[in-house]
Order: structure tokens, then C-alpha cells, then sequence
């Protein structure tokens, strides 16, 4: 990867935090990677940042680039795909983690202007890559090669943990693991609500609030039991913990994680539609 030529379409949050990855891992040098945005403010700041090379022109961005990553909105994708089609080189290797655009429907978008068998692999990551510490889901389209997805392994593995699933449900983990930092973070924020609202201040109800959190997820992670196992160590008979597992049954807390995770999978596949 280090002799690659890479770049990334959009320079948002997402964008921004796979190319620190890539470069703090060691493998990528920022003078191989271009880094394009709408905004000339935004491309100040990520060069600044990373020392990479910045353009306004997509399409000029990928004419030499062996890898291209596709940072942008699921609702401006197609818009860019027609953009750069026509600069695509036939080797170049296409990663998109916009939502809801399967291989399939990229590689059909691609293929009126560009490459006739374009290698794109899909992939879903979260916003704790700018921590070094997303779920990252991938899958190979129909030309991909068994390198290519080796290589958005290894690209993603910068910026945390990567799984390989099939692509019929690609929709089901951005509705978990790609929006669900948000379930976190209202989770804590509401921990610390409830931390203040019976009598601890805000700066310890969140700071217990997020170590709480951070480690029973550890938990979980190191000792590999079923968090229902866990749920059993701390709710003894007659304690407070059974108590709270008793009002958080009664409002339905199960119910309105499951609800929101449906809910976003179903929006996933929504972005598609109206260009299948």
C-alpha cells in the first residue's frame, strides 16, 4: 500500500479520519494521498492536519490514482460517480462507504462512462475511526478481486476492528454499528442526566456516566461471555440493579434500541432505491 496513489472523495469526519489512520499505521506517506472537498476552508484544514495534497477537481484527483475512496454523502454519490467516471483508470480500485449504494448499483453507475468492470468494494465504518476505534463491515462487488478486499482490510484495521459480511446485509449494519455510536452517546448523555438529577454534579455524573460505559463494553469484549451472563453478576436478589433492570423493562428500553436500529436499516436501503 505504500507505493499506492490514493484518494479520498469528501473530506468530512469519515474522510478525515481513515486518512489519519492510513497515515499514523505507517502505510501510506500523506504525500501520496489527495484529499478533494467543495470547500477550500476544508481543504486548508486537512492539509494542515495531515500534510496530504488537497484539490477542488474529483475527477482531475483520481485521474492517477490506483485507490479511490468514496467519503461522500449517499445523496450526492451518484452526482460524483458521473463526475469521475470518465478519469477512472481500468486498474483502480473504487472503496465507498456511503449508505445504502450496493456494489452492484456502483459498478452499474460506473460502467455507462467508465471502467467496463470496475473493482469496488463496499464498506460501512463508524464515527469512532477518528479514535482509531470503529466497527467496520466490508464486502467485495462483482469484480473485486481477493486482493482488493485485502486490502481494504488492511486499510480499515488502521482505524479499528473489520469484518467481512455479505453484502445483503450491509444495510442491517449501518443501522447497528454505523449509526450506533449515536445510541451510545445518548446513552451516556442520559446516564449523566440521571447522575445530576440525583444530586452528583455534571463533570462527575459524565465522567462516571462514560466509564461506566466504556467499561462494561470491555467487559464484554475480554471475557467473550454473553452480556446476559454479565446482566446476572451485577443484578442480586433484592438490589438496586434488579430494581433498575425492573423500570427499564417496564419504558421499553430493549424495545426503543431495537426500534431505532430497524429503523435506520430501513433508511439505509431507502437511499438506493430511487436508482435501482
Amino acid at each position: 500500500m505504500k507505493d499506492s496513489r490514493v484518494t479520498c472523495i469528501g473530506s468530512g469526519n469519515m474522510g478525515q479520519a481513515l486518512l489519519q489512520g492510513l497515515i499514523r499505521s505507517g502505510r501510506l506517506r500523506p504525500a501520496r494521498i489527495t484529499a478533494t472537498d467543495h470547500r477550500a476552508d476544508r481543504l486548508r484544514e486537512i492539509a494542515a492536519a495531515l500534510g496530504v495534497r488537497t484539490a477542488r477537481d474529483n475527477a482531475e484527483a483520481c485521474r492517477k490514482a490506483d485507490l479511490v475512496i468514496l467519503a461522500v454523502k449517499p445523496q450526492i454519490l451518484d452526482r460524483v460517480l458521473a463526475e469521475i467516471a470518465p478519469a477512472l483508470q481500468p486498474g483502480t480500485l473504487l472503496i465507498s462507504i456511503a449508505a445504502g449504494f450496493s456494489t452492484a448499483l456502483i459498478e452499474r453507475l460506473l460502467a455507462g462512462e467508465g471502467p467496463a468492470r470496475p473493482r469496488v468494494v463496499r464498506a460501512m465504518p463508524n464515527i469512532a475511526a477518528t479514535v482509531r476505534a470503529a466497527a467496520t463491515a466490508i464486502c467485495p462487488g462483482h469484480f473485486a478481486r481477493r486482493a482488493d478486499l485485502a486490502l481494504a482490510r488492511r486499510l480499515f484495521e488502521t482505524c479499528g476492528t473489520v469484518t467481512l459480511v455479505d453484502e445483503s446485509l450491509m444495510d442491517a449494519v449501518t443501522g447497528l454499528s454505523g449509526t450506533g455510536p449515536m445510541y451510545v452517546f445518548i446513552i451516556i448523555e442520559a446516564l449523566s442526566d440521571a447522575g445530576v438529577k440525583v444530586g452528583l454534579g455534571r463533570q462527575q455524573a459524565t465522567q462516571l456516566a462514560i466509564q461506566t460505559v466504556v467499561g462494561a463494553a470491555q467487559m464484554v469484549q475480554q471475557t467473550g461471555s454473553h452480556p446476559i451472563f454479565l446482566k446476572d453478576l451485577v443484578t442480586s436478589p433484592g438490589g438496586t440493579a434488579i430494581n433498575a433492570l425492573y423500570s427499564m423493562e417496564k419504558t421499553g428500553l430493549r424495545a426503543v434500541l431495537m426500534d431505532a436500529v430497524e429503523a435506520a436499516t430501513r433508511r439505509s436501503r431507502e437511499l438506493g432505491e430511487p436508482y435501482e
